[in-house]
């Protein structure tokens, strides 16, 4: 569906993103979710030359702050902003929290937004998590013998395969591309190359997904920020223009078993807004807690039809320097997966890529681009998802 006249999910007006931070990764950490939050706030004020009084709004993502929110948080870093969001939306957090920002500094409510996702990992960090997920996970899982996300992605990946025609070497083209990128970003958990033939011979978890078909849990924390074009042009920031982004929850809740996301929805929005087309798209980043979702954000983002996933997989190369370059920093499959810091994970890549200060290798002229998110999984489908395009602003 096209913008209608007076549609409230116009477009956006001079606001500019800028600073991308990723604190390093690190598999397993004694210090708490304060701690790694702190940390990347620390070297957004640093590298944007503000002070941590000059943030009037603040957007905190992190499943480990508990029994802190953002509010909380306030208090332990000193900080008054007077915007201030908590996020509890894992791999979209993110994408709405640039959203979000962005309409407070167009309204006036905020002048500079830090947007920030982080999360711990001690030993026993993930399954306590996995514990107390959400209640509509327990009851509609425990009884079955609950796996935690693994089992909830291996019902979405078999249906997938069965539906589509899908393959396990398929996904594993997927995986492999990224640890290729993976090998050229320096925060990368995972330093060793993968092959097709690793991918397929790895143990199994859950019938039909492997070992590499699951992301590792990791403690980092990822931020950016949210401003004016004035600002960001004032202090001096490269920085890339907000075209268009949308969020949706619970979509297409009568589907027996999640084969679309909330993508599907508002796609043809994203892209009028913006003025662009996906041919238009220099660089992607999917969020890839498991390959079969960034199949299915393939077709839902307008990139192939559904049910065409398998067919795009197969003719393309997903590398930095090849047809559809995406997940540049090697995604959480290969990068890690901190929490809530793994939905900022690709925003924040393809931020760097569009504003020339990636860390990963470089895409080649790379000015637009599109990030997603999808998060809070309970057992047959995911209800959180969205998108924004980000165009860079050379200089």
């Amino acid at each position: 569906m096209a913008p209608r006249p007076g549609n409230p999910h116009r477009g956006y007006r001079d606001v500019a993103v800028a600073v991308p931070v990723s604190v390093p990764y690190v598999r397993y950490s004694i210090e708490s979710a304060h701690w790694w939050i702190a940390r990347a706030l620390s070297e957004l004020t640093q590298r944007a030359g503000i002070q941590p009084a000059d943030l009037d709004g603040l957007s905190v993502s992190s499943f480990t702050l508990v029994p802190d929110t953002a509010v909380g948080l306030t208090q332990h870093l000193g900080l008054t902003p007077r915007w201030l969001d908590n996020i509890p939306m894992g791999g979209a957090s993110a994408v709405v929290a640039l959203r979000r920002a962005a309409r407070a500094v167009e309204a006036g409510d905020a002048s500079i937004v830090a947007c920030v996702g982080g999360d711990a990992n001690q030993v026993d960090s993930f399954r306590k998590l996995l514990s107390s997920f959400s209640r509509f996970a327990q009851d509609a899982s425990y009884p079955y013998g609950y796996g935690g996300p693994n089992g909830s992605f291996a019902l979405l990946t078999d249906h997938y395969m069965r539906t589509y025609g899908a393959t396990r070497e398929d996904f594993g083209k997927i995986c492999v591309a990224q640890r290729k990128n993976a090998l050229t970003y320096p925060h990368a958990i995972m330093k060793k190359p993968l092959t097709l033939e690793d991918y397929l011979n790895a143990r199994p978890i859950a019938d039909p997904i492997h070992l590499f078909d699951c992301v590792m849990p990791c403690a980092g924390a990822e931020a950016f920020l949210v401003t004016t074009v004035d600002i960001a042009q004032d202090l001096g920031l490269p920085y890339a223009n907000l075209l268009s982004a949308i969020e949706r929850h619970n979509a297409f809740p009568d589907d027996p078993i999640q084969y679309r996301g909330g993508w599907a929805m508002d796609v043809d929005e994203l892209y009028a807004i913006a003025g662009v087309s996906p041919d238009d798209i220099d660089v992607v980043a999917t969020y890839d807690d498991y390959p079969v979702i960034v199949m299915m954000q393939f077709e839902d983002l307008g990139f192939c039809k559904k049910g065409e996933g398998p067919d795009f997989v197969r003719s393309h190369d997903f590398t930095a320097y090849g047809s559809f370059p995406q997940n540049t920093s090697g995604g959480q499959l290969s990068a890690g997966q901190a929490g809530a810091a793994g939905g900022y994970l690709g925003l924040v890549e393809v931020l760097r890529q569009v504003t020339r200060q990636s860390l990963s290798a470089q895409v080649a002229g790379a000015r637009t681009a599109l990030a997603s998110g999808f998060g809070m999984i309970n057992y047959d489908r995911g209800l959180c998802s969205g998108a924004a395009i980000l165009q860079g602003v050379q200089a």
